[in-house]
């Protein structure tokens, strides 16, 4: 039962609840990824790049290259994310960040008795592994985390059917050629 101040305000308690249910309703929902338009201006945007990137580089930095093909989808990605997620922000700010600052990685250590651990020990730990999969989602609780890897989740899924389609295109109209054909058979 909220307690009234003579000024007729309510408590700090519920104020604060109602603060706190106000941020919750103002979060942005995540983006829908499903639909066609979405898809068409993304495999768009992402051929001009790949354009761009066979003209810049030349064939003998074959491995710079995959990496700048991988980093300019994520990017597009991001971009057409429009910065509302953490993940999208992380890769459009980090990219610059990661090429100044690289370092090796430290080592995770996993136990491998995981039973002996409490229940929410094993839920902390694999949250740790999402918010790390995530990008730029490693310190976000876990309503927060479920969220933004849900909407990462649905718009690499978009990435995926369109990278599909262009390599469908490409293979049908004699502008891609493979190396190994059975490669990629399952």
């Amino acid at each position: 039962m909220p307690i009234f101040i003579s000024d007729g305000s309510s408590s700090s308690k519920d104020v604060e609840r109602n603060r706190k249910m106000n941020k919750t309703a103002l979060r942005p929902s995540p983006k829908n990824w499903h639909t066609d338009r979405e898809q068409n201006i993304y495999s768009s945007k992402l051929i001009e790049t790949l354009r761009r990137i066979r003209r810049s580089s030349p064939k003998a930095e074959e491995l710079r290259r995959s990496r700048a093909i991988r980093e300019a989808a994520d990017r597009i990605l991001a971009v057409a994310g429009r910065g509302r997620t953490r993940w999208s922000r992380a890769i459009l700010f980090s990219r610059n960040l990661k090429i100044k600052h690289s370092r090796p990685r430290k080592a995770v250590y996993f136990p491998t008795q995981l039973k002996k651990r409490g229940r929410p020990q094993v839920l902390k730990c694999k949250a740790g592994v999402l918010g790390r999969l995530v990008p730029g989602c490693r310190k976000l609780s876990f309503p927060t985390l479920l969220e933004e890897a849900s909407d990462y989740i649905a718009a690499l899924q978009m990435q995926v059917r369109a990278m599909a389609s262009l390599t469908a295109i490409l293979s049908a109209s004699g502008g891609f050629s493979s190396p190994d054909p059975d490669r990629y058979a399952p």
